[in-house]
């Protein structure tokens, strides 16, 4: 059995797979640990030799010096003056990780049509990140974008440090629909600032607030950055419901649409269609890894598929 199917199997394993909305936060918790009780293999267990690009920062042995082979930045001058013999110093991959996690709590994540809110299917990507981490020594942080700030949650190791990161992300109050002073780009470009230790970072949000590329660039050039998008289907394509008043969360700008129009419900579709094919140009771009989860999909087996597809690589090879 695949990973995706192993996955796909826990999720419906779990009692119901109620949303998250409508479960306590003890339940909600309990919920995400049934589902991902088993981690499907992939890139995010933190298994691997090198968690980040690079041979490694931890020092180990020295070696002969084989030409067009290594590089001479790692010249071991000290071996080299003693053998009189040019060495190289090799490095060991670091083992332990720092997980980041950046949540998007903004306005535009209170909604959801189908078997889940936004803000939901966040909090349940959050959590896989965490459980799928979740090793001795590797620590988790939390940055959560807020009206009233960016709250951060330093990076700790341990269950009770990853209950608590989980427990606040649901916990958090809703946003009223208007303009806001702190946003995903801020969040991002604070943690880049502040953590300069290499590590993985999962950006989860809608992506639909604009000024986010050029901090998420930035981020991507030191750590391994995963962008999960959470994508509602009628953000995708307006439904034939006659005169629909609908509300931008990020503005608070209400207008009335005329949904019996199919020229318009094309058009809708067509712009929010380039819009997401945009968005995933500019994340691939920023050199970040694109999952994209819907609320009316099976979300568990999407995490595990990109998981094991990280992990075969481009090529098709483990």
């Amino acid at each position: 059995m695949s990973a995706a199917d192993r996955a796909g199997a826990a999720t419906r394993s779990a009692p119901g797979s109620p949303a998250l909305a409508e479960l306590t936060p003890e339940q909600a918790l309990k919920h995400l640990r049934l589902v991902f009780a088993r981690r499907p293999d992939g890139l995010l267990q933190g298994d691997h030799t090198a968690l980040v690009p690079g041979p490694g920062g931890e020092p180990d042995e020295s070696r002969v010096y084989a030409p067009g082979v290594d590089d001479v930045r790692r010249m071991d001058w000290n071996a080299t003056a003693r053998t009189t013999v040019p060495h190289v110093r090799t490095t060991l991959a670091d083992r332990e990780l720092t997980t980041w996690i950046v949540l998007d709590a903004s306005a535009s994540m209170d909604f959801g049509t189908r078997r889940m809110e936004k803000r939901d299917l966040a909090v349940g990507a959050a959590a896989a990140v965490a459980f799928l981490t979740e090793r001795p020594g590797n620590r988790l942080g939390a940055q959560l974008v807020r009206p009233d700030g960016i709250q951060r949650i330093e990076a700790r190791s341990g269950r009770r440090h990853l209950m608590r990161v989980l427990r606040t992300a649901l916990e958090r109050p809703r946003v009223p629909a208007g303009p806001q002073s702190h946003t995903l780009a801020g969040a991002v470009a604070a943690l880049q600032r502040a953590e300069r230790r290499r590590g993985l970072v999962a950006v989860v949000s809608d992506f639909l607030e604009p000024g986010w590329e050029q901090p998420l660039a930035s981020l991507a050039r030191r750590h391994q950055v995963l962008a999960v998008e959470v994508v509602d289907p009628r953000e995708l394509e307006l439904p034939a419901v006659g005169l629909l008043t609908v509300v931008d969360p990020e503005s608070g700008r209400r207008r009335e649409v005329p949904t019996y129009s199919r020229r318009l419900r094309e058009r809708y579709a067509a712009a929010a269609a380039e819009q997401r094919a945009a968005t995933g140009r500019a994340l691939r771009s920023a050199g970040a890894a694109h999952l994209r989860l819907r609320t009316d999909g099976d979300w568990v087996r999407d995490i595990a598929r990109h998981a094991a597809a990280r992990r075969r690589g481009p090529g098709g090879t483990a």
